[in-house]
């Protein structure tokens, strides 16, 4: 195996830091050639000074200067701004991107890549939520490969490998977060201390809220959809506490398979990086006797009603997933800044839902569009409090 070139953009998040673990495990067969980030300079640099990239990417164009000067003495290329992160994945010595950035901004450079005919691995959901029809349909017009790197999407993928054509149905499951078994009045008063507490996953602040509320879990049904050309209908969420079993695919013979393991999300990054080979683990290998029993449960979109509006959107498309998750955005930013409550995240994003225009087939343009319209009517909504 040759060694695979890597531009992974947001290497200083939570995915992008557990990516870098995986490529210092495997010297032989993993290059960072590109890292990125938007804000963390200081993390940027000391990441840039131990794997020696090609180049690096601080898109918050403020730290430019920071950056540049502290590898000054190293040969590292240094630049800045959002339109060089998608420029950068053009490179021609980029063998495959990772896509480890927060939120819609992982669009265009993920387009960008697939343009320039770069296999993906996708670790930002919003790609896929907010344009999944439009990545999947360049990816197919290109011949490249695309590679989910959520543990649910990874664990999706490993089933129906070497499969043909016979999924009948998707089985996804979910922790249920740290407020299982809440009541509404129980969520309204929960915090951002405590919504930013996981029981099984390590992540960032933005993914953690999201599962906490149910909306983690609403945007891997969309991204599942795309992924695997499956209907809404074919995709049902599965509450399963421990977390070892990532997901299920139930087949039209009415067999099922299910793949597990512990929680480690480098796991599913090496697999995509590895594909279709699968690396000696060099992390803790799973021991089904360490775990309890295991259990399951169905989720509760009545409560947790983050869950139902993403299937609303799903089932509505065009330009609706888009709406639901750029006022989620707003909205779990104003939660952890504590201007609204835990459920008011959901009536922020049912009165954006409500009220932006919907289009049944969008162009990138309208999807863009969208975003920006949708955010800005959100923060509205928020700042003056005009929610019921």
């Amino acid at each position: 195996m040759n060694k695979k070139h890597i531009a992974l953009l947001g290497s200083t998040g939570s995915i992008g830091v557990q990516t870098l673990d995986v490529i210092k495990q495997n010297p032989d067969l993993f290059i960072a050639e590109v890292i990125t980030a938007n804000s963390n300079a200081d993390l940027l640099i000391k990441q840039a000074r131990e794997f020696m990239p090609n180049a690096v990417v601080i898109t918050n164009e403020t730290h430019y200067n920071k950056v540049r000067d502290a590898l000054s003495d190293l040969p590292v290329k240094v630049y800045a701004g959002q339109d060089a992160l998608s420029q950068i994945t053009e490179m021609g010595t980029v063998d495959i991107v990772v896509t480890a950035v927060v939120g819609s901004v992982g669009l265009k450079p993920t387009l960008a890549a697939i343009e320039a005919g770069k296999p993906v691995a996708i670790a930002n959901k919003e790609t896929l939520v907010v344009a999944g029809e439009l990545v999947t349909n360049a990816a197919r017009i290109k011949g490249v490969n695309l590679y989910p790197i959520d543990s649910e999407h990874s664990a999706i993928a490993q089933c129906i490998t070497g499969e043909p054509n016979s999924i009948h149905k998707i089985l996804l499951t979910a922790s249920g977060g740290p407020f299982r078994g809440y009541s509404k009045n129980d969520l309204k008063a929960v915090s951002p201390k405590q919504a930013l507490k996981h029981p099984t996953w390590n992540m960032g602040a933005k993914i953690t809220i999201d599962s906490a509320s149910m909306m983690n879990k609403g945007l891997e049904v969309i991204e599942a959809r795309w992924l695997f050309d499956v209907s809404p209908e074919q995709i049902e969420v599965v509450v399963h506490p421990q977390s070892i079993i990532h997901s299920m695919v139930e087949f039209e013979d009415g067999s099922v398979k299910a793949q597990l393991g512990d929680p480690d999300m480098r796991i599913p990054i090496q697999y995509a990086l590895s594909y279709p080979k699968r690396l000696k683990s060099q992390f803790t290998n799973f021991n089904i006797f360490d775990h309890s029993p295991l259990t399951f449960e169905k989720p509760d979109p009545e409560n947790f009603r983050n869950l139902a509006l993403a299937y609303q959107a799903l089932k509505q498309e065009g330009n609706m997933p888009c709406i639901l998750n750029a006022a989620n955005e707003i909205a779990v930013d104003a939660f952890l800044n504590e201007q609204i409550s835990f459920t008011g995240m959901s009536d922020v994003i049912e009165h954006c839902m409500k009220n932006i225009t919907h289009i049944s087939r969008p162009g990138l343009q309208d999807l863009l569009e969208t975003d920006n319209e949708t955010r800005a009517l959100a923060s509205s909504v928020i700042k003056n409090n005009k929610l019921k």
